[in-house]
Parts: structure tokens; C-alpha cells; sequence
């Protein structure tokens, strides 16, 4: 059994995956010199370190136009296949937006990369937030619950056109997508079908994370935050004879060094050399997103603007320390039911291999002592850090 192999055989292990920076500016709105590159040779190199390192998942980002310091953009489908056939192990989760794609098209994409990969392709529904990118390409702007409503239908299409029976195929009637008798052929290698994730805080997201995903997605947030959601979206999920299917993945930028105090002064140069015309920009954007939900929770709308130089609230998720106290606060988020921990980094060309080597087997040591399943236990560890803040 190989190193990787031993370090991840834990069938109830937490799984790790990070951010592919296939867009230009890294993870981060701000000035700061980072070592990072949105090329795919170089990404090449961070997928296969990933791997080597005990990494199981990679996820691609989706723009269409430049925007807040990514000026450059490659697709996210195209990139995941070309990641896909760079490694042996790893799987990539492709972003796809309802609207540019049918879910017909992305059905057929990704059952084929399915079998170009040995079934190691996943899917991230992305409703969407950034009106100027719809406009831009002449796709129509629906209003906030309408765009996840438009998700929940996708996400039913994909499963069912992955899933129909050969001899009947997939029929359904939609207010977005109809089909009748559409049989795909071949079906994808992963049964019952490639995993599907889908993120947000807003309750349409949540309804669609206990109806129709496979995986929910959160933001950075802090110790009562995580808990209210996944508990709501349990709760949601209960009701539709879904409670354990569902699973939970949580975004979060990760600064290891030496000393805590060295790892907070990275943070306070990543947020003081912020590009600050981008970051309200920005901020302008998603809090219209967020603000325009029923109950004013949607994703980014309480965010601040040191909160906003970091996309999805990363630097709110606290794996800012040592290695060991990084470690200590990721099994404190398995003992609140996260499944997955979602990675980023501010110098891709030294961080992945970082944390693969001092960070992720102190985890696995841990969960080895049994750690990370008792909720009460890990918040008296470690749990007042998500009650301060750094900024």
C-alpha cells in the first residue's frame, strides 16, 4: 500500500481538496506578491503535488469575463479533463453554470470525462451572482430564487438523464428544461452518477443542498454559523428522506507557519495590500446577491471588507496558525459534521506540498485517536478562536 494510500484508508476520514487557480490573481483581492500561476503547466504541477501530498478532491473555478483581479480566465470543464488526464488519483470537480450550459450538454461532457478518467469527475452547480457576466454574453438575469430554482431543475436533470433507464430514457417537464425519452449513451463510469455539489447560504440554496445535491458547499462562518446550517439543511433534507445522503464541505484559506503570530501577519498583509477598488467592487456586487435573498442571508451579506479580499469567506473558516493548531481547528470542523475541508493558498508553488506534509497526517493522527467526533469536546479545545477575530 503506498504512503498516499495508508494516510487516506480510513473509510470515515475527513476528505481535503483546494482551489485549481485556472483564473489569474490567485485566491486572494489583493496586491500582494504571491506565488501562484493560472497557467496549466503550472497547475499540472499543483495537481500532481496535491495527490502525492493526500489531496482527493480539486475543484475549478468558473468565470466567463474578467473580474476583481482575475483578469484571465480558463474554463472550468476543459481545465478539470486537462487536470484529470495529468494525475492518477485525483478527482476534479468541474464548475458549471445553469444558463451557458444545458444540462443535456454538461450530461454528456461530463459522463464522457467520466470514462476518460476512470470515473473521477465531479460537478459544482453554480446558480450565480455576478450580473455583468450574464449580461455580457447575452444570458438572461433572473432574479435570486428564480437562478436557484433554474439550479434545482438542472441538478434533477443531470441525476435523471445519468441515471434513466436505457430502454426508456429521461423524461421531464420543467418551467427551465424539457426532455422526452433522451437516452445518453454511455452512461458514466461512477453509479449511480458523478457526485453533484452546489453551495449558498440563502434558503433556496439550502433547499436545493437537502433536495437535489449530493454535497453543500459553505462559506467561511464561525462556530454557531456552521452549526445552524448544517443543521437546517439536515432538518430540510430529513423531511425529504434525505438526511443521510447529503454531505458538507466548507471553504476555508489556509496560512501555516512557524508561529501563530507570523501566520496573523500574513493575513494583516494579505487584507492591507487588499486592491481595495476591486474588493468594493466586489463587495458591491455580492451583497446585492446576498441582501436580494427573502431573508437577507444569502451568501456575503454580512461580510466585511477584510472578509470580501478572500472570495468565499475563507479567512472566517480560522486555518490560520502552526501547522498543529490548523490541524486542532479542522477536526473541530469534522466534529460539527464537515465532510470536506476546500483549501486555498496564498503560494501554490510551496503550500499544497506544505500542508501535505505537516498538516494533513497530524489530522489523520488525530482522527486516528478518535478526535474530531465529539462536538462538545473539540469547541473546549479550540473552539474560542471562531469567537475572536484577527482583523
Amino acid at each position: 500500500m503506498s504512503d498516499v494510500s495508508k494516510l487516506n484508508s480510513d473509510p470515515d476520514r475527513l476528505l481535503f481538496a483546494y482551489w485549481v487557480p485556472n483564473v489569474s490573481g490567485g485566491l486572494v483581492v489583493s496586491k500582494i506578491a504571491q506565488k501562484t500561476s493560472w497557467d496549466l503547466k503550472s497547475n499540472l504541477r499543483y495537481a500532481q503535488t496535491a495527490e502525492k501530498g493526500g489531496f482527493e478532491y480539486a475543484l475549478t473555478q468558473i468565470r466567463f469575463t474578467a473580474s476583481y483581479g482575475a483578469s484571465n480566465q480558463h474554463e472550468s470543464v476543459s481545465f478539470s479533463q486537462a487536470l484529470l488526464q495529468g494525475t492518477e488519483k485525483l478527482k476534479v470537480i468541474a464548475a458549471i453554470l445553469p444558463g451557458p450550459w444545458n444540462p443535456a450538454v454538461a450530461a454528456k461532457q461530463l459522463a464522457s470525462i467520466d470514462h476518460y478518467s476512470d470515473g473521477r469527475v465531479a460537478v459544482n452547480i453554480v446558480s450565480g451572482w455576478f450580473k455583468g457576466e450574464f449580461t455580457a454574453i447575452g444570458e438572461w438575469w433572473l432574479d435570486h430564487a428564480e437562478r436557484y430554482r433554474r439550479s434545482n431543475e438542472f441538478m434533477r436533470c443531470l441525476r435523471g438523464i445519468w441515471t434513466a433507464p436505457e430502454d426508456e430514457g429521461f423524461t421531464f417537464a420543467g418551467d427551465f428544461y424539457r426532455f422526452r425519452n433522451y437516452k445518453l449513451s454511455p452512461k458514466p463510469v461512477q453509479k449511480p452518477h458523478p457526485p453533484i455539489f452546489q453551495g449558498g447560504n440563502s434558503d433556496d440554496a439550502r433547499v436545493n443542498g437537502a433536495e437535489v445535491a449530493d454535497w453543500y458547499f459553505m462559506n467561511g462562518n464561525d462556530l454557531e454559523g456552521f452549526s445552524a446550517q448544517i443543521q437546517d439543511v439536515k432538518a430540510r433534507a430529513a423531511k425529504v428522506g434525505r438526511e443521510a445522503h447529503i454531505r458538507f464541505a466548507v471553504n476555508g484559506f489556509v496560512i501555516v507557519r512557524e508561529t501563530e503570530e507570523e501566520a496573523i501577519r500574513v493575513l494583516q498583509e494579505i487584507q492591507g495590500k487588499a486592491d481595495a477598488e476591486a474588493v468594493a467592487a466586489f463587495a458591491n456586487e455580492v451583497k446585492n446577491a446576498g441582501a436580494s435573498t427573502s431573508n437577507k442571508r444569502g451568501m456575503w451579506a454580512t461580510s466585511t471588507f477584510n472578509d470580501l479580499v478572500q472570495y468565499n469567506d475563507g479567512f472566517k473558516t480560522k486555518l490560520i496558525g502552526t501547522k498543529e493548531q490548523v490541524a486542532e481547528r479542522i477536526v473541530l470542523l469534522k466534529s460539527l459534521g464537515v465532510n470536506l475541508v476546500l483549501t486555498a493558498f496564498l503560494h501554490y508553488d510551496e503550500e499544497i506540498e506544505q500542508f501535505g506534509r505537516e498538516v494533513l497526517p497530524l489530522v489523520r493522527q488525530l482522527e486516528a485517536q478518535g478526535r474530531g467526533r465529539d462536538a462538545e469536546f473539540e469547541i473546549a479545545q479550540t473552539g474560542d478562536v471562531y469567537r475572536k477575530r484577527t482583523d
